[in-house]
């Protein structure tokens, strides 16, 4: 057993809407995508195996990475394809199948992982498409084939806003995700960590065997891996560890076991405009239209791919994002506030002691996208240090990165970041600095430069 990691830093961003743990069955989802775009590292175009109108399976292999071949990149349901949608320079964004009305199954083999050699349980992850699940540091990219990770890492809870209760998600997913860890077990030359939320034990995840437990307790970014990594097993310079979301390490168990690649996971949509926040079945990739039907308060709405700090704004006809699990809706804050830098006009999160909401700390607040500011010059106030429970000076690497000093970027740790590790930040930046995508510009030069 691991420790009892107790993290002082971080901030709760309480949002109204927080989804109930009731199941709607009323939810019906008729297109699905694989987004490139979603996985770090892929080139823009890659080699397609399938054209409008083929008709696949659950599993079917749609396209791979042509710098990495072995690695297939799978439908998540069986169908009709109806869309490859480009973008500039005829990069690929999405894939988008028709779905059957009962889903159909590539067969595959199933392994016993605890027999298997780690070569032939790679190819088995390689041809079944499970691969892409697998997301190396640093960098947040798709795994790499060539070495073995020193460990393996897998957060047990997220702390972030309006998330998932993986208590109800996971729930009855024990075995797959037994065997999913089991199959983990034999990627890595050390350890698989698995990191529990001290302050909600997950049935599901307590009694799992083969892993090294640890307990965290704190505000969010507790629940971000990148976090718990830096407390557990830190990254240094040419170390490389890989992540796993729990959802995907039941869809890893549930093809060695089962043979089939079934990507079935219980998505949430939440926010301040929907009346009845809840949970839903679907597959990886589900689109966003039908979601939200008759469930909102408004019409003048952003649908968000993920958390507010996180995720992406998509389209109605959008899909989401491979390794997103909530749909969060937001009233679109483009409304004028009269003195609105001057008198607050309604109760907002804040950690600013400007604003009375620190005196109700769990308090949950109607917010909208409105960013109550404009970019302006970035000022040294050290609101970044109290929201990052990492032994890293954020400001100074931003400015390393924004200055493209390569050793300096080193040096202040970049190789134990990702863009989530860094999201609060942009929350409580009073620059209105875009914090995330100045990380992955950063992210992506260290990694062309290696």
């Amino acid at each position: 057993m691991g420790r009892t990691i107790n993290l002082k830093k971080g901030y709760n961003l309480k949002i109204v809407g927080e989804p109930e743990q009731t199941l709607n069955t009323d939810v019906k989802v008729r297109t699905y995508a694989v987004k490139p775009t979603d996985f770090n590292g892929l080139s823009p175009i890659p080699k397609m195996l399938v054209q409008v109108g083929d008709e696949v399976k659950a599993g079917t292999p749609l396209f791979f990475d042509k710098k990495l071949p072995e690695i297939m990149f799978c439908s998540p349901v069986s169908g009709e394809v109806a869309e490859i949608k480009r973008g500039a320079k005829r990069a690929i964004i999405e894939v988008v199948i028709l779905a059957d009305k009962k889903n159909t199954y590539l067969k595959l083999d199933t392994i016993n992982p605890d027999n298997a050699s780690r070569e032939a349980i790679i190819e088995h992850l390689l041809k079944t498409g499970l691969w892409p699940f697998l997301r190396q540091r640093p960098f947040n990219v798709v795994a790499g084939i060539d070495e073995a990770p020193k460990a393996i890492f897998i957060s047990g809870f997220n702390t972030g806003p309006l998330a998932p209760d993986l208590n109800f998600t996971l729930k009855g997913e024990a075995a797959a995700f037994q065997t999913g860890v089991n199959v983990l077990k034999r990627l890595s030359k050390g350890k698989v960590h698995l990191s529990l939320d001290g302050a909600n034990t997950c049935d599901t995840l307590s009694n799992v065997k083969g892993v090294e437990q640890h307990t965290f307790k704190g505000k969010h970014p507790a629940g971000n891996v990148g976090i718990q990594i830096h407390h557990i097993d830190p990254i240094n310079k040419g170390d490389i560890v890989w992540t796993v979301d729990p959802q995907d390490v039941i869809t890893i168990g549930r093809v060695f076991k089962d043979g089939e690649f079934n990507t079935e996971r219980l998505y949430a949509i939440g926010g301040p405009v929907v009346k009845k926040p809840s949970y839903f079945k679907a597959f990886q990739g589900a689109a966003i239209e039908g979601i939200a039907k008759n469930n909102l308060s408004t019409d003048h709405v952003r649908y968000i791919s993920g958390d507010v700090l996180t995720g992406r704004k998509v389209d109605i006809k959008g899909h989401f994002g491979a390794f997103d699990k909530i749909l969060t809706v937001l009233e679109e804050g483009d409304k004028y506030e009269l003195f609105g830098w001057l008198l607050p006009s309604y109760p907002r999160p804040s950690i600013s002691r400007s604003f009375l909401s620190f005196l109700k700390p769990n308090k949950q607040f109607n917010v909208n996208t409105n960013s109550h500011g404009e970019h302006r010059g970035m000022v040294v106030t050290g609101a970044f240090e109290q929201v990052t429970p990492m032994d890293i000076y954020p400001m100074q690497l931003l400015k390393a990165i924004m200055a493209r000093d390569f050793d300096l970027m080193e040096g202040l740790g970049i190789y134990e970041v990702v863009e989530e590790d860094f999201a609060l930040c942009e929350f409580v930046c009073p620059s209105k600095t875009d914090v995330q995508e100045i990380l992955r510009e950063g992210l992506d030069y260290m990694r062309e430069q290696a």
